[in-house]
């Protein structure tokens, strides 16, 4: 069973940073692809960023220059930098971890608040 835990969320002011990590248990995580999505109140879950295995990555519109996500697996953790952040950049923050052929895992989630 992997487990996921993010931490780095919390309160800053528009323009401001946060660095999200995403950490693993388990080794499959290096060979699986990790998204960062966010979830803000009355609105769907929207993919922000993800990362492949092999470190490709992709970027939802919305925060491709602010945003960057990054893996070290010998930590077994997933980052996202956020850089230049706006209001509407505040949600639940979860990552997600795809294997293929061994399952789907979410991690609890982490508030971030981005004031005016």
């Amino acid at each position: 069973q992997v487990q996921l835990v993010e931490s780095g969320g919390g309160l800053v002011q528009a323009g401001g940073s946060l660095r999200l990590s995403c950490a693993a248990s388990g080794s499959i995580f290096r060979i699986g692809s990790v998204g960062w999505y966010r979830q803000a109140p009355g609105k769907q879950r929207e993919l922000v960023a993800a990362i492949t295995s092999a470190g490709r990555t992709t970027y939802e519109d919305s925060v491709k220059d602010r945003f960057t996500i990054s893996r070290d697996n010998a930590r077994n953790t997933v980052y996202l930098q956020m850089n230049s952040l706006k209001p509407e950049d505040t949600a639940v923050y979860s990552c997600n971890l795809v294997v293929a052929g061994w399952g789907d895992y979410w991690g609890q989630g982490t508030q971030v608040t981005v004031s005016s």
